[in-house]
């Protein structure tokens, strides 16, 4: 099927049609999932698109999400030219996601740890208070409130308190900013590189840089005196800096130390606020959740056990938005060298889209694709298990580091939420409207009312 050895028949990728100049611009900014599927059923797994000049390599389907876990596919594909940009702009000399081999395996062992379900091991509790606090704060009875932006606060509380003892609130807007022009710009590249000359963009990449410097100072303070059991993800990083200055250099330490407030900034909070609209949208699992979100609370102490057993419609909710409202809808690879995937030729330095949430758009493999049914993921059906078809987190050696703790965090957050509070859309017919940049998610302007206090 794949193989570095050349067929008898190989064909050139086909190319899209698109518009002059913009190329398939339009469609990537509208839905870049479901233009996929589209291109993907009329040219098959391998296909090329245009963005505002630049060519890329779509690999699409459950044949890329295999191809990017075999061995080949690791020789095949790397991430350091798509993030090129962002290192450089940091000042640093590599970041997680643009590191392949052994570099990569290198971070991603200094990380495992703080990025870990572990790392909130016996904080459940802390967990619930610190999510209680922020709908107290945020969610006031009788307002509408912006869901993602909301979010984006809880994220960034509950992350600054479990991995830092600190929750830097005031940075939230500017993180956001920060993310916002460096993925559109020097990352996906669907924006110039004019717009980093944005003064809002300065500052809050000024501002940025000041809370990584206060995270280094505060990770400083604490190494030597922590204990192993509690240490952090900052202390890991701050504890390969002082003693392996040449595998954690100063220079990286800021991009590394903001990093969870980047990774979940945007990806957590979108997911969060997509899954308030797929519950509240559809009224027999909104009933089905409710009953199990107050038995789990009503039952004790919370631990993993009681998040994966006793919230099964909640967790198939949780589910079912990752595979409609995916956030790693592709990742961005260049070709290592020369090869053959599915009868098409790949050539060296070409730039690739891997569109590894294709799969979750197609009947062949979800029976009504575009129907919500949260009881796809339970057996007998466990429709996600076909090798391929579900990858919310991404494929491959770059499959996301924080997945299980993000697996917690969302349901105990989601579960907290509907727990505590009435919600309600604008309307039973509101559809949701979406943003692709620098995410895929909810648009900025979705918003739920409080109807009151549930407990």
């Amino acid at each position: 099927m794949n193989t570095a050895a050349e067929p008898l028949a190989v064909r050139e990728p086909p190319l899209v049609a698109g518009l002059p100049l913009l190329g398939n611009l339009l469609d990537m900014a509208r839905d870049p999932a479901r233009f996929f599927v589209k291109c993907y059923r009329r040219h098959g797994p391998v296909f090329k698109v245009r963005i505002l000049g630049h060519t890329y390599t779509v690999i699409a389907g459950a044949e890329a999400a295999n191809f990017m876990g075999t061995r080949e596919g690791k020789e095949c594909l790397r991430s350091k030219e798509f993030w090129e940009g962002l290192v450089k702009e940091y000042g640093a000399t590599r970041v997680l996601t643009g590191e392949d081999g052994e570099s990569h395996k290198q971070l991603r062992d200094i990380m495992r740890r703080g990025y870990s379900k572990e790392s909130i091991k016996g904080r459940y509790d802390e967990l619930v208070a610190i999510t209680d606090r922020v709908l107290a704060r945020d969610w006031k009875p009788g307002q509408w409130v912006p869901v993602v932006q909301a979010m984006q606060y809880l994220v960034v509380d509950q992350l600054g308190t479990i991995l830092t003892g600190n929750a830097p609130l005031e940075y939230v807007k500017d993180i956001r900013t920060t993310i916002l022009y460096i993925l559109n710009v020097l990352v996906t590249r669907q924006r110039p590189r004019f717009f980093l000359l944005n003064p809002k963009y300065k500052r809050s990449k000024a501002r940025v840089f000041e809370l990584g410097r206060k995270m280094i100072a505060q990770a400083k303070e604490r190494a030597g005196r922590i204990p192993d059991d509690e240490k952090t993800l900052i202390d890991d990083i701050m504890e390969t800096h002082l003693k392996h200055p040449e595998i954690m250099p100063a220079s990286d330490l800021i991009v590394t130390l903001t990093g969870p407030y980047v990774a979940g900034l945007d990806t957590v909070a979108n997911t969060t606020a997509a899954i308030v609209y797929t519950v509240l949208k559809h009224p027999e699992v909104k009933a089905r959740v409710l009953k199990e979100v107050d038995a789990l609370f009503a039952a004790g102490p919370l631990d993993e056990d009681a998040l994966l057993k006793r919230i099964p419609a909640l967790n198939g909710a949780i589910m079912e938005t990752m595979r409609l409202y995916p956030i790693a809808v592709a990742q961005m690879r260049t070709a290592t060298k020369d090869f053959v995937f599915e009868g098409h030729r790949i050539r060296e330095g070409e730039l690739l889209y891997i569109g590894t949430s294709v799969p979750h758009f197609m009947d062949e493999y979800y029976p009504n694709a575009e129907k919500f049914d949260i009881d796809r993921y339970e057996k007998p059906r466990a429709e996600h298990l076909k090798p391929g078809v579900y990858s919310p987190f991404g494929r491959g050696p770059h499959t996301c580091l924080g997945k299980s703790l993000a697996e917690v965090q969302i349901a105990l957050s989601m579960a907290r939420l509907f727990y505590k509070l009435d919600l309600e859309l604008p309307s039973p017919d509101y559809v949701l409207k979406t943003k692709t940049a620098p995410t895929p998610g909810p648009a900025m302007n979705f918003k739920v009312r409080v109807k009151g206090l549930r407990h």
